[in-house]
């Protein structure tokens, strides 16, 4: 048998498309659907501005959503001179008051004891600490009631003038260790 050649063609047994027509007698409902919205550049097109400001009664209308209203740049700042009087003035407190108050706070105390119980602070709670024990010894160095710290003892140095052979010397001789020996006595 010869050989036969495959055809696009279905055949007989082929599905059955419907017949051709021709563009005009198409319907429009397989085409492009209708434009909606506004036409690009409407805002700034003359002629439909000009339609339009006559039926809106000399009001010039903005087709942008939003807000006219002009927004200030700079933050408006309103101080009420009311509410600063009102506020009654309470006399200063002297510097021992406030040391007793500060010393009298619970929140103060218990972190105290915490450190005493070996217990660790919050970073936080370590940096209040920090600042109310700064004000407490502030306030008694303003008081008179810290007690002045001795001032360390100083170590005789020994003149830059010494050569190098002389430090040798000393090095070797052990100087530093007997002058240190007797010192602690």
């Amino acid at each position: 048998m010869a050989r036969s050649k495959k055809t696009r063609k279905g055949g007989e047994n082929g599905p059955k498309f419907a017949p051709r027509v021709k563009k005009a007698d198409r319907k429009d409902a397989e085409g492009k659907r209708g434009e909606t919205g506004r036409k690009s550049g409407s805002r700034h097109n003359e002629a439909l501005l000009k339609k339009s400001a006559p039926s809106n009664a000399g009001k010039s209308t903005d087709p942008r959503h939003g807000s006219k209203k002009p927004v200030a740049l700079a933050p408006v700042v309103k101080v009420s001179k009311v509410a600063e009087q009102d506020k009654p003035k309470q006399p200063k407190m002297t510097d021992e008051q406030k040391l007793l108050k500060l010393e009298d706070d619970p929140r103060l105390n218990s972190l105290l004891d915490m450190l005493e119980e070996g217990r660790d602070l919050s970073a936080e709670d370590q940096k209040w600490l920090d600042a109310q024990l700064d004000k407490i010894e502030h306030l008694m160095d303003r008081l008179g009631l810290n007690e002045p710290e001795p001032a360390p003892k100083t170590v005789k140095k020994p003149a830059k003038s010494d050569s190098d052979d002389d430090l040798l010397a000393r090095f070797e001789s052990g100087e530093n260790h007997l002058n240190d020996y007797f010192s602690k006595d």
